[in-house]
């Protein structure tokens, strides 16, 4: 879970770059174009959008995390019920 909270971070952190129109030359396929070529894209539209998709992944992180996190807890609750019954039920019988 610690590898995952990382990832997000950093996900964040890029958006956060992205989305004031730095970091250009991180953009994979970005970086290898001709001079030529990258004056046909809008480097700040590119970071822009590069910065949103960032936070998309990282929300969608933290949403999966909580599913995750969520589920985890109500199966060992039911689990925990499931063995204190079956003990219950052994000690009155």
């Amino acid at each position: 879970m610690l590898i995952m909270l990382l990832i997000m971070v950093g996900f964040i952190g890029l958006g956060i770059m992205f989305m004031n129109g730095k970091g250009a030359m991180i953009i994979a396929g970005y970086n290898t174009m001709s001079p030529v070529e990258k004056e046909k894209y809008d480097e700040v539209a590119l970071c822009k959008f590069m910065g949103k998709m960032m936070f998309a992944l990282s929300f969608s992180m933290v949403f999966g995390y909580l599913v995750i996190y969520t589920i985890t807890i109500r199966c060992s609750t039911l689990v925990l019920f499931y063995l204190l019954r079956s003990l219950y039920l052994r000690l009155c019988i």
